[in-house]
């Protein structure tokens, strides 16, 4: 149970690092003064100084959806797969439960946008729920053959099944449901190429149209429940397609644990440089490859068992 804490701990404290990580190593790449890394922390605690401002159209939904947005996160952190071999895990969250937390987190965030009745805020919650509508099936399907592959449909069962039995027979199946779940990651947190979690250009913005009126300990709460999804998606990124390091001793396994996850944030920031931000409408071709690679996941592994 000790480690289970530490690990939930962890987590929370390295999720703002994560993402202040891809920022400053984009504009090394970019030959730009780089940001710190620890960018998100000062921001958090500016934002938590700073006054509350609403809009004169705001309902009681702009003031308890920030919380309605974070709750569903802290909930599906909890479910995650252990980070060291014998670590305490909870195993009652399989694809459907854990795919249905993350999008209800997403449906507060969308009524966030409407609630302020400005426009750009519309346009930013329909096009979360255009991409959100593509996302969520290739997800279930991702997850659920990963989960087949491992003998559980536990997700956190599955990654421990996964770290000690390397599906090495179904290599085809694997590598394609981890391309998907990948593309999803990158869909799923705003990042480039589906959207630009930096621009406020009206015509592309969708993470940032919904949070525009929001200020002070709102924004807070938002922008941290940004990077807690992100750490989530991330976790299971390394759990599920990355499950090695687990039979070491915990301090070790927790090392090489958050090692993974600062791999996994360096590869999105390498792909958001050398990648450009798709048209709106060219999204969906996008989401449709995640949606195929999981399909094709799950009929190689059934039909042709590879």
């Amino acid at each position: 149970m000790i480690l289970y804490l530490l690990t939930l701990t962890i987590l929370l404290l390295i999720a703002p690092l994560l993402l202040g990580l891809i920022k400053a190593l984009k504009m090394r790449i970019l030959f730009k003064r780089p940001a710190s890394i620890w960018q998100g922390y000062r921001d958090t605690a500016k934002l938590l100084h700073k006054e509350t401002v609403l809009s004169d159209e705001a309902s009681a939904i702009t003031r308890i959806g920030p919380f309605l947005v974070l709750a569903p996160l802290l909930v599906a952190l909890l479910f995650l797969p252990p980070a060291a071999e014998h670590a305490y895990y909870i195993n009652v969250v399989d694809a459907f439960t854990l795919t249905g937390l993350l999008s209800l987190s997403t449906f507060f965030l969308m009524l966030i946008g409407l609630d302020s009745g400005s426009s750009f805020g519309g346009i930013g919650a329909s096009r979360e729920a255009f991409i959100a509508a593509l996302v969520e099936p290739a997800m279930v399907l991702t997850i659920f053959s990963v989960s087949m592959m491992a003998g559980d449909l536990g997700v956190a069962k599955a990654g421990l099944n996964l770290a000690h039995h390397f599906p090495t027979h179904h290599m085809a199946s694997f590598l394609f449901a981890g391309i998907s779940f990948f593309i999803l990651l990158l869909a799923e947190n705003g990042r480039i190429p589906v959207d630009n979690p930096e621009t406020h250009l009206e015509l592309t913005m969708v993470h940032e149209a919904m949070i525009l009126d929001l200020s002070g300990i709102y924004l807070a709460i938002i922008e941290t429940a940004a990077s807690i999804k992100f750490v989530i998606f991330a976790s299971l990124f390394v759990s599920l397609f990355l499950p090695f390091g687990l039979q070491f001793s915990p301090v070790l396994a927790l090392a090489i644990f958050v090692g993974k996850l600062l791999l996994v944030a360096v590869v999105v920031a390498l792909v958001e440089v050398n990648t450009a931000k798709l048209r709106l409408f060219k999204v969906p071709n996008l989401l449709g490859v995640a949606i195929v690679f999981a399909f094709l996941s799950l009929i190689t592994y059934y039909v042709l068992g590879a």
